[in-house]
């Protein structure tokens, strides 16, 4: 068989072992409660100045 030749078992193989997914008890999201701020204490001007100094 040639390289890139389909291979019906192989793919049947793959396509078993992908459907076999375990699953056990501890298998649940966690629930975040809260809340997040970011606070840069610069203006968007104040940034902007100091990406233009950044790229010249």
């Amino acid at each position: 068989m040639s390289m890139g030749a389909y291979d019906e078992d192989e793919h049947e193989r793959r396509e078993a072992k992908n459907n076999n997914v375990e699953v056990t008890d501890d298998d649940t999201r966690t629930t975040y409660e809260g809340s997040v701020e970011f606070d840069s204490g610069d203006s968007a001007e104040e940034l902007l100045d100091r990406f233009q100094q950044m790229k010249n």
